[in-house]
């Protein structure tokens, strides 16, 4: 799949011995079989390899492998980090890591951590001995993020911390939230806002899990009643919150510029296989559905070398903030009528838990964490997840802001009276 890279990004020499050292890694390491058509693992032999697997990338240094040699990392280079993404997905090997702590918390630390943050944090990130949840929406303020009234208040050597959080992925499972709290409420919405680091295994926090149509409950919401956490928390300095989390935000569309497109290719496979399997591909719609999507999909592979591009020459441009923007709103706008395609093409047999000897293993499926006996095929499972992408990571209305107001200089969005910027 990289070779539909090349032409469009310049992979200089190293990088390309670096590809061939990760492919080499990845042979020695991975089951024997691993790379033979058809190959599958028994159920215990699968959790006897998830269960090692972390290991040895730790051991290999894969994990963060981007950071900086002296907090644990390999000194990738942006193009390496590239590279070992793009080969690790051809290998369809798992990069098993905590993600919120490897690919966003991790991150800022480094941005905006104090040196003792890093040497407390990073190595439990690195070796997977701590988890990790993010705690920035709340009930009322969700796209209005700035609008948010968790509070911290300073007491003594620790901050006291009343409020509440939704859609908080993997809080039953944390050990630490890097949570949004309103610490000033005298200025500016977006001025009073701090970014802690919070234990969740403490008295005062409570997690309760939202349970999903297909009886999933990754999302929680979290109450936080007189919660604490050391005044040494405080990630960017007290009341700069703001600019620590939209840092956050943007480390969340990282090295996958290369790699992102190919979960849709998968799912197009799917729906191709299903659509012949049972004759719906002779439908003249279908035939066209199933085209828009793929072309789309292609798009999406230019965007992200777009995006790539950018990065590697540091632009830093309006053009680049509208890209970022506007892939958010296509990619996710796209999986949702995809996914309404993959029900139409399977028809009734979407209901059945196994939809289909084309049914597969659908990306992003959270098939095997079902609950309370309510069980979905991991493409109805797909299906409901994506109702759920035009929201977070911002939502499409205001990446449209973003584009409109910042991009094209449009006027601003009429805010309601008496309302602080």
């Amino acid at each position: 799949m990289s070779g539909q890279n090349r032409g469009m990004i310049e992979y200089t020499p190293e990088a390309e011995a670096f590809r061939t050292e990760v492919q080499t890694w990845l042979k020695t390491n991975l089951p024997k079989g691993w790379f033979d058509k058809g190959f599958e693992m028994s159920s215990a032999d699968r959790k006897a390899f998830n269960e090692d697997w972390p290991t040895k990338l730790f051991e290999g240094g894969w994990i963060c492998a981007t950071w900086p040699v002296e907090y644990g990392g390999k000194g990738l280079s942006t193009l390496q980090g590239v590279v070992l993404a793009e080969e690790f997905a051809n290998a369809k090997a798992p990069m098993r890591a905590d993600f919120f702590g490897a690919t966003l918390v991790g991150p800022t630390l480094l941005q905006w951590g104090t040196e003792e943050q890093k040497k407390e944090f990073l190595p439990q990130i690195l070796n997977g001995k701590m988890r990790w949840c993010q705690g920035f929406s709340e009930p009322n303020s969700g796209s209005d993020l700035a609008s948010l009234k968790t509070t911290a208040v300073l007491d003594g050597e620790e901050w006291v911390i009343n409020g509440q959080k939704v859609w908080t992925t993997g809080g039953h499972h944390a050990d630490y939230c890097f949570l949004l709290t309103r610490t000033d409420t005298s200025g500016v919405k977006h001025a009073g806002i701090t970014y802690l680091l919070v234990p969740m295994r403490q008295p005062g926090v409570e997690v309760r899990g939202i349970v999903q149509p297909d009886g999933t409950a990754e999302f929680c919401e979290v109450f936080f009643t007189d919660a604490r956490c050391s005044k040494n928390n405080v990630v960017g300095g007290v009341n700069n919150g703001w600019k620590v989390a939209n840092s956050t935000l943007a480390f969340e569309r990282g090295m996958s510029a290369t790699t992102g497109y190919r979960r849709f290719e998968e799912e197009f496979r799917l729906m191709s296989a299903a659509a012949k399997e049972n004759g719906s591909i002779n439908d003249d719609t279908i035939r066209q559905r199933l085209m828009q999507f793929y072309s789309k999909i292609q798009i999406l592979r230019y965007n992200g070398l777009r995006s790539l591009s950018a990065t590697l020459e540091n632009k830093k441009d309006m053009g680049v903030l509208a890209l970022g923007a506007s892939n958010k709103m296509f990619w996710s706008e796209m999986h949702q009528r995809a996914m309404e395609l993959a029900l139409d093409i399977n028809g009734a047999n979407s209901m059945l838990i196994n939809a289909g000897p084309a049914d597969g293993n659908w990306p992003g499926a959270l098939r095997d964490k079902r609950r309370d006996g309510y069980p979905v095929s991991s493409m109805m499972s797909t299906f409901f997840f994506s109702r759920s992408e035009t929201i977070w990571g911002g939502t499409s209305q205001i990446q449209r802001n973003i584009v409109g107001e910042r991009v094209l200089g449009l006027p601003k969005e009429p805010k309601p009276q008496g309302d602080k910027e």
